[in-house]
C-alpha cells in the first residue's frame, strides 16, 4: 500500500468507495452519491487549502480509501482546526489502512500549519470510534438526534486531535 496525494485522476474510485456509505448507511448524511466531476471539484478545493490524500494498492494501481481535511469553521479565529473524513473500501477495515491515511493526512496538516483536527461520527460507529481514540482522539461531544436518514434519528459524537503544539502566535496556515 501507498499513500500519496489524491489528483482528479483519483475522482473515480474515490466515488466509487464512497457510494456504499451513501446508499447504505447512515455513516455520512449524504444521500445521493456524488458524481465522478463533484468528487474531482471535492479533492481539487481540499488540496488547494488543506489536503486529500488516497491509499493506493501497490498489486493493481487501485486507490482503496481515501481521508481528507476540510475548513471546520467559517469564522476566522477557527482557521488553525480542520475537519477530517476517511472512507475505506468495504472490507479494508482493520487492515491498518486507515492508520497509514490517518497518519499521513496528519503531518501534511500540521506541516500546513493547522493545530487541531475536528472529526464527527454517526453513532453507532464502534470502528470509527476506535480507530479516532487509537490515532489520540478525544471525546468532545455528542449531538443527540441531529441527522434524520433511513428512517431514523442519528446522534453524531465529535473527537479532537491536536496536530501541533508550535509556538504562539500561530503562523498562518498554508
Amino acid at each position: 500500500m501507498k499513500v500519496r496525494a489524491a489528483t482528479e485522476e483519483d475522482a473515480a474510485a474515490c466515488a466509487a468507495i464512497y457510494v456504499p456509505y451513501v446508499t447504505d448507511t447512515a455513516i455520512t448524511f449524504e444521500t445521493e452519491p456524488p458524481t465522478v466531476a463533484q468528487m474531482a471539484e471535492r479533492i481539487t478545493a481540499a488540496e488547494r487549502s488543506h489536503a486529500w490524500l488516497v491509499l493506493e494498492d501497490l498489486d493493481d494501481g487501485r486507490a482503496v480509501g481515501y481521508a481528507y481535511a476540510g475548513q471546520f469553521k467559517a469564522r476566522p479565529a477557527y482557521r488553525w482546526a480542520c475537519e477530517v473524513s476517511i472512507y475505506l473500501e468495504i472490507g479494508r477495515r482493520r487492515t491498518g489502512a486507515g492508520r497509514a491515511l490517518y497518519e499521513a493526512l496528519f503531518r501534511r496538516l500540521a506541516e500546513r500549519g493547522y493545530r487541531t483536527a475536528i472529526a464527527g461520527m454517526t453513532l453507532p460507529n464502534e470502528a470509527s470510534a476506535g480507530l479516532h481514540s487509537a490515532l489520540g482522539f478525544e471525546p468532545v461531544g455528542t449531538y443527540r438526534r441531529i441527522g434524520w436518514k433511513h428512517g431514523r434519528w442519528h446522534d453524531v459524537a465529535w473527537m479532537q486531535r491536536t496536530l501541533s503544539e508550535a509556538g504562539d502566535p500561530p503562523a498562518e496556515p498554508r
